[in-house]
């Protein structure tokens, strides 16, 4: 069987078997175009076949697509090339001398035994930082030229008074989304005033602390990560510890105050919001805002509300202790600081729904 790849090319390939073997005779010029063509067919020709013969008598020439075709059927257990040419040879022989790309490497399956031992080296890591945060608070008062006060009204402003608008935002889709939700199953049994009371006690015990948290990680946690472990990278932590300066007091404690004094702000401010979108909903179904805010002030009881500004302090709290202590923990490397900052929201979101989980164990057990 003979097989002409196309026009413009003098390059054929003859296949027939002979002595309980196959050979493949290739005839003209194997360049880029024939070699294109007639790859597939040698490789079928050649595939399964226990002696493999390449006659290149006739072969005029190649390049280096044909001599990579070449020596992928000369790979074949048992080829064997008969009647090259010089010019053939030489470049099959540089072909060959290149070989195959290495296969990428594999990596190893992540045991238990590893996953459990990186667990507990990032426990004991934020143990250690809660440690030297509580020594670095302790000894405040002989180190408060360390602290620098700019830097805490500076950390407010950016994760406070900046955050207002996304709080806003998400505060009032919240209500719309949780009242508009709700209406539609409470409304099959008349109950639709009861809507107010489901939406305020959720908004006030659980889901305005959480979703303020989120922000804060998303938008602050983030930040501190990045600015210290920039610092980190720039080797300024060290040039502090040097001169004798406590990064902890000078770095870690302004942001966490910061966090710590914003967070029940912009708990009420999404609280606020998010209630104002459930009275959209409401007023939209015919109820009139009166109504809508008696039902609420009758049902949410202060413990409600101070409650979940007290989870809003520790959730601030959590959030930049740790968005810090990834920031002090970046490695070196360009991809250092990005870590650092996704390591800052991951662990600041997780912690903060742990968190929620033992507050809600803690209330029920409180009967609050």
């Amino acid at each position: 069987m003979v097989t002409e790849p196309g026009v413009g090319s003098g390059a054929t390939l003859e296949i027939r078997d002979h002595d309980g073997g196959r050979v493949l005779a290739f005839s003209g010029t194997l360049d880029s175009v024939a070699s294109g063509v007639l790859w597939r067919e040698a490789q079928q020709a050649a595939r399964g076949q226990a002696r493999v013969v390449l006659d290149l008598g006739a072969l005029v020439g190649c390049d280096t697509t044909g001599a990579a075709l070449l020596a992928d059927l000369s790979g074949q257990d048992g080829a064997e090339i008969r009647g090259a040419g010089a010019q053939v040879q030489a470049l099959l022989d540089r072909v060959r001398a290149i070989g195959p790309a290495p296969p990428p490497p594999v990596l190893p399956p992540v045991t238990w035994r590893e996953a459990l031992r990186h667990g507990l080296v990032a426990a004991l890591g934020g143990v250690a930082f809660l440690g030297e945060t509580m020594v670095a608070l302790v000894r405040l008062p002989a180190r408060a030229r360390q602290f620098r006060r700019a830097d805490l009204l500076r950390t407010a402003d950016q994760a406070g008074v900046r955050a207002i608008p996304l709080t806003l935002l998400l505060g009032t889709l919240m209500g719309l989304i949780l009242a508009f939700q709700s209406l539609i199953p409470m409304r099959r049994f008349g109950a639709d005033i009861f809507v107010a009371n489901l939406v305020a006690i959720s908004l006030i015990r659980e889901l305005g602390p959480l979703l303020a948290a989120v922000i804060l990680a998303g938008r602050t946690g983030s930040a501190f990560a990045a600015e210290i472990g920039t610092m980190k990278v720039n080797q300024e932590i060290d040039a502090l510890t040097t001169m004798g300066i406590d990064p902890v007091t000078m770095l870690v404690l302004p942001r966490l105050l910061a966090a710590i004094l914003v967070m029940p702000a912009l708990t009420v401010i999404l609280e606020m919001a998010g209630l104002l979108g459930m009275m959209l909903v409401m007023v939209g179904a015919g109820w009139p805002p009166v109504t809508v805010a008696n039902q609420v002030a009758q049902w949410v009881k202060p413990a409600d509300f101070f409650g979940g500004l007290a989870k809003a302090m520790v959730f601030g709290a959590v959030v930049a202790g740790i968005g810090c202590r990834a920031g002090l923990a970046t490695g070196n490397g360009p991809r250092a600081v990005g870590l650092a900052a996704t390591a800052a929201v991951v662990g600041g979101i997780v912690a903060t729904i742990v968190l929620d989980g033992v507050f809600a164990v803690i209330f029920y057990q409180l009967g609050l």
